[in-house]
């Protein structure tokens, strides 16, 4: 094995690293031996200077095989998707149970709100006794007798990951392409899965705002993916507006309940929804096609076996058994409730969604630093999208704070955020682009 800084050396100077030497700089990664500052500026290095697909393929499977890779015997394809992040972004919650009721098997490994978005975790942690960080075995169980489970990342999975982000996560490196690929993706090896399907996101809301940007990592993960052998599609869908109308982890709880129960079903949100659980279908061999799966999707709603299902992963992971009946029970609630009336007629013609997502932060429903603690009762209700027919006095939002201060800033934040015209904007499909190997 060459020593550290050689391949550091190597790859600031723009050579290109053999498997082995990347599978052993992981390796000491994850024992220790390779230190912090060493990782820095391995990290730094790619960073400026990028891999080559081998290098990510090479990169994704060392970190893959630095824990647990979970092997299944199950009588389904094992399934996942995985969002790049947004605001109003509880379409995991939505789809997980919807595959699980088509005879797709979906052990949903999700992570905690990471800048401006919300995260998958953070809004199961809004359910009472829901256990989002459960033993394997555990999560193996549920998800054979459920047919799903989402929960946190555990130490036993990709942990030379959680070493290595952690790295980034200071030292600006956060937004390599290379290295968010290989942090996605060794996770999901890990998780042992038949196949992905990526939502990527672009526009105001999204990591990736430039549409070019958006699809080279759809295009660097989809490659990847089916380097290391696992068969992945991703969709680039649309983050000009937040995709639910709801921004904040009870309220999306309690919208996920409302969507699968069929009481509301927002148009962009549903038309996300059952494309990514349509790739995961036909990914899975379980259809032929998109049509055929979106078929069987909306017969799952309809009939409730998806809410069946949810109902049954939410009480096998602790939660209240009656959650989808006495959501408004268990659901916490925030003490202010605050309307923001429009100041005029006319139609939505841009969103600053990430300031949207600010705004939930700034009432207390994200993080600042790590280890604060969210409230899960704040947060945005009623958000309108690009184009909606909005009428002087209708509400733009409805302010869940935790005290009159916070929903005055949080009413400032959604005023600034919204341009409302005279003139409707031009339409704007929810599902941009599809990219398969």
């Amino acid at each position: 094995m060459r020593l550290p800084q050689e391949l550091i050396r190597t790859k600031r100077d723009g050579g290109e690293l053999a498997p082995d030497d990347i599978a052993a700089f992981v390796a000491g990664l994850t024992e220790g031996s390779v230190t912090e500052g060493q990782a820095a500026a391995f990290a730094m290095a790619v960073f400026f200077r990028g891999l080559s697909l081998g290098e990510r393929v090479a990169l994704t499977r060392a970190m893959t095989d630095s824990g647990t890779v979970l092997a299944w015997d199950l009588p389904g394809p094992v399934l996942d998707k995985h969002s790049s992040g947004g605001v109003g972004d509880a379409v995991s919650l939505a789809l997980a149970p919807m595959v699980a009721a088509c005879g797709g098997y979906v052990p949903m490994i999700s992570g905690r709100g990471l800048g401006h978005t919300g995260g998958t975790l953070d809004k199961l942690g809004s359910i009472p006794g829901y256990d989002a960080t459960p033993d394997l075995d555990r999560f193996r169980r549920v998800t054979a007798q459920v047919g799903c489970a989402i929960i946190g990342q555990t130490a036993d999975l990709a942990p030379a990951d959680r070493r290595l982000y952690a790295i980034r996560d200071v030292t600006g490196t956060v937004e390599s392409l290379d290295l968010i690929t290989a942090s996605i993706l060794s996770k999901k090896l890990a998780a042992g899965l038949d196949g992905l399907v990526m939502d990527v996101k672009t526009g105001s809301g999204a990591f990736m705002a430039l549409r070019a940007q958006a699809r080279d990592l759809a295009t660097s993960i989809v490659g990847v993916a089916q380097g290391a052998g696992l068969r992945t599609v991703a969709l680039i869908t649309d983050m000009d507006s937040p995709l639910a109308s709801a921004a904040g982890n009870a309220l999306e709880v309690a919208y996920t309940l409302d969507y699968l129960t069929g009481r509301t079903r927002e148009p962009a949100f549903h038309a996300v929804t059952l494309a990514l659980a349509a790739e995961m279908l036909v990914v899975g061999g379980l259809c032929a096609d998109a049509a055929e799966a979106g078929a069987r999707l909306e017969a799952a709603l309809d009939s409730g076996r998806a809410t069946e299902v949810f109902a049954r992963m939410v009480a096998a992971l602790g939660g209240p058994t009656d959650l989808v009946e006495r959501s408004g029970h268990h659901l916490p609630a925030a003490p202010v409730m605050r309307p923001v009336p429009a100041e005029a007629d006319g139609f939505v013609a841009s969103v600053a969604t990430r300031d949207l997502g600010l705004a939930v932060i700034g009432l207390g429903g994200g993080r600042t630093r790590s280890q604060d603690a969210i409230d899960p009762s704040v947060g945005l209700a009623g958000l309108p999208r690009v184009g909606a027919r909005i009428e002087r006095g209708q509400p733009l939002a409805t302010i869940h704070a935790r005290d009159g201060n916070a929903a005055l800033r949080a009413e400032a934040a959604v005023r600034a955020a919204y341009r409302i015209d005279a003139v409707a904007p031009a339409d704007m499909p929810a599902i941009l682009e599809r990219i398969a190997g």
